[in-house]
């Protein structure tokens, strides 16, 4: 069977159910948000890469508390919760945030011992979308 141009119409559904899973799963990534942190305090963080299972598209996310004793501990409560929508991720590396809520500041600074350190110049923009008004700088400095 052939379409009006000449086209094998089996084609033209896979294709179809293709772009709708992309569309689907670009979809699904950006309903998770790039930036959780606390809202105030020195703490570690992570910059974690997701995308969708057996998928190419991906987003990069920063997640970082206070709670957290080790850089792990932020990994090993993100990621279940990205397989539960259907994602997986990877972390790229850690450091640490300084987040000054009252002067409206965020330095971000260090590596994990874990997974290395995390491309700051990548998390300082994902945190620039979401603290628009902010003061943020990053460096290779530990401390």
């Amino acid at each position: 069977m052939f379409s009006v141009v000449s086209r094998p119409l089996r084609s033209f559904r896979v294709y179809g159910v293709l772009r709708k899973s992309t569309v689907a799963m670009a979809d699904a990534l950006a309903k998770i948000p790039d930036v959780e942190i606390d809202p105030e305090g020195t703490f570690k963080y992570i910059l974690v890469r997701v995308k969708a299972k057996d998928g190419d598209v991906h987003k990069d996310i920063v997640r970082g508390t206070k709670n957290a004793e080790y850089h792990n501990h932020i990994f090993e409560k993100v990621n279940p919760a990205m397989e539960a929508l259907g994602m997986e991720c990877k972390c790229l590396g850690g450091g640490k945030i300084e987040h000054n809520n009252q002067e409206k500041k965020i330095r971000v600074f260090g590596e994990s011992t874990a997974f290395g350190k995390a491309d700051h110049a990548v998390s300082v923009e994902k945190l620039k979308t979401f603290f628009s008004d902010y003061e943020i700088t990053w460096s290779d400095d530990k401390k």
